[in-house]
């Protein structure tokens, strides 16, 4: 068997596929490989055709946005996925984000190293407590569930959900209250999250209309995929002060740099997609991508398909 792979995985991970396949790094000889493996690179519809022997390809991670997987499914090539590898680490993130934004540690830090506070507990920089809020989850997956459950348990919370695909009875099942429209969910939210895979139904899901239906003195997170909000809308949101803060772990050209308006902002902090990116997840990831690899290579059926 033969797998392409030239992005990092957790080093067991990759040690236990080369003892069961050969590994290659590039395309040379597409025609010879059997399965693919990829973190953030991309698999297109022509990689497929040049790909005679493909039998899987592999996503380390949840997002397949980068795989064409309505034409692996034509050309009856597994897609498969790590859903809840990373799952924990991407709700700590996301729980850590909102604590970052309500009590302004990103700029208390910048101004500590500026020497710009000339006192403790500035009476001029007032934080915010999250015990007693309303969180709104806009979708309701493994990640959403961890981060509603974090935030209901631990800060006392109500966590609104917002997921056209999920009732009544399973949101309540999962932890939330089901709310019917995003336009109401932001309408009652101090705080607002999004947790949706990257298709056309999801881009710019948040737009500049949505913006308007913020609560005042709201924040927002966004640890999914970059273009499910409307970026420039964002950065005018935060300077209209129809949003008090935002952070983004994930952006449309990634990783972020200065060039990105929003990285101007006082009250914006940007981090490069390390949602998933700690010791255990990546082992956890690592660990499933290859077995799941393997099982399908050897006629078995995977625990984790990619789904249309």
């Amino acid at each position: 068997m033969v797998v392409y792979l030239s992005e990092y995985i957790y080093p067991k991970a990759a040690e236990l596929l080369r003892q069961q396949a050969t590994v290659v790094d590039t395309f040379e000889n597409i025609e010879e490989i059997d399965a693919i493996i990829v973190r953030g690179a991309s698999v297109t519809a022509e990689m497929m055709d040049r790909a005679k022997k493909l039998k899987v390809i592999a996503k380390h991670g949840i997002g397949c946005n980068s795989i064409d997987v309505e034409a692996a499914k034509q050309r009856g090539i597994q897609v498969i996925y790590t859903p809840t590898a990373n799952a924990d680490s991407v709700a700590e993130l996301t729980v850590a984000l909102f604590l970052l934004l309500q009590r302004r540690l990103y700029e208390a830090n910048e101004g500590c190293r500026a020497g710009r506070f000339t006192s403790i507990a500035p009476r001029d920089f007032l934080g915010t407590e999250i015990l007693g809020k309303t969180f709104g989850q806009i979708g309701m997956g493994n990640i959403a569930q961890r981060i509603a459950h974090i935030m209901n348990k631990g800060f006392g919370v109500k966590v609104l959900g917002y997921d056209p695909f999920i009732n009544a009875e399973e949101s309540a099942r999962r932890g939330f209250e089901k709310v019917d429209s995003i336009e109401e969910l932001l309408e009652r939210s101090d705080m607002v999250n999004i947790n949706v895979p990257l298709v056309p139904s999801t881009e710019h899901m948040i737009s500049r209309e949505m913006f308007d239906h913020f609560k005042p003195g709201a924040v927002f997170v966004n640890a999914a995929r970059g273009a499910v909000i409307d970026e420039d809308a964002l950065y005018d949101a935060l300077v209209s002060g129809k949003l008090k803060a935002a952070a983004c772990d994930t952006f449309v050209d990634e990783p972020p740099t200065g060039e990105n308006k929003l990285l101007s902002l006082p009250n914006f902090s940007a981090t490069p997609h390390i949602g998933g990116n700690t010791y255990e997840a990546l082992e956890k990831a690592g660990m499933e991508v290859v077995t799941e690899t393997l099982r399908v290579l050897n006629g078995e059926k995977p625990i984790h398909p990619v789904h249309l």
